[in-house]
């Protein structure tokens, strides 16, 4: 990666391990116990609040806002207008993960009112990018069925078209503002394997663009650059699904910044 990208990704990185970051979590049932424990490993504070009681009041208090769409109901999709609505009115930066949002309509029609609220941060995998961006995708339910390059026209469309940051996830991530472009490597090929592993990088994701939400290309690069590392060095112990659970959790937790500065692999487009 360039010097200078190489050195901001690494400032973030110990910049959000300093801060721990609150991070409003409105995210899916499977997912809500490994995503919060990957933010306490990776120094972050998560907060899963989603009721429509209070995640419009608690948005306003959190650093940022993640929201995922994985198991809607009225209530929760109430929750997460609300909460996006608040996160736009106190200028906090706010991630949109749009599971699956060409299955059915009503995934549809909540990811249309959701892009509306101008996330700060789109993340998906290639067939939900695709999809996004006019195209059509090969995704069955919450799987990818199409590689990432195939999704890196649609990434940038879909930038520039929402004024956001794009991610796209998989074997070798892309990063795009739009106009910029990264691709980020790493990570291990048991990672799809394991349910909720992209949930927690969207809430990762969140925590980065807390703590540098005028850095918001950077900082996803970053968050995305710090999943790929431990990932890489969970799968040197790990025997399978399982321990590769545990691995990369203890991986977040004990990675330094001169680790992470010394396997990001990250190239600019």
């Amino acid at each position: 990666m360039t010097t200078d990208l190489s050195q901001t990704t690494t400032d973030l990185f110990e910049r959000m391990r300093a801060t721990n970051p609150l991070v409003q979590c409105i995210t899916n049932y499977v997912a809500m116990n490994y995503a919060a424990n990957v933010l306490l490993a990776a120094g972050a504070s998560p907060a899963m609040v989603h009721t429509p009681e209070e995640s419009g009041e608690f948005a306003a208090i959190a650093s940022a806002l993640t929201v995922n769409i994985g198991t809607l109901s009225p209530n929760w999709v109430e929750g997460m207008i609300a909460a996006a609505k608040s996160a736009n009115d106190a200028n906090k930066p706010w991630v949109l993960d749009p599971v699956a949002h060409f299955a059915t309509g009503y995934r549809q029609g909540t990811t249309t009112e959701l892009l509306k609220l101008n996330p700060t941060v789109i993340r998906g995998n290639a067939s939900e990018i695709i999809a996004l961006g006019g195209g059509q995708s090969a995704g069955q339910g919450v799987d990818s069925g199409d590689p990432v390059e195939q999704a890196e026209d649609a990434a940038r469309t879909l930038a520039t078209a929402q004024k956001a940051i794009v991610a796209v996830t998989g074997e070798v991530d892309f990063v795009t503002d739009g106009t910029r472009s990264v691709r980020i490597a790493g990570g291990s090929d048991l990672m799809p394997k394991i349910t909720a592993m992209g949930c927690a990088l969207t809430a990762l994701t969140g925590a980065y663009v807390a703590i540098a939400p005028d850095q918001a290309f950077e900082a996803t690069v970053a968050a995305l650059a710090n999943f790929a590392v431990a990932g890489e060095i969970a799968a040197k112990s790990a025997n399978g699904p399982a321990s590769f659970m545990t691995a990369f959790v203890d991986g977040l937790y004990t990675l330094d910044a001169k680790t992470f500065n010394a396997n990001a692999r990250i190239t600019a487009q």
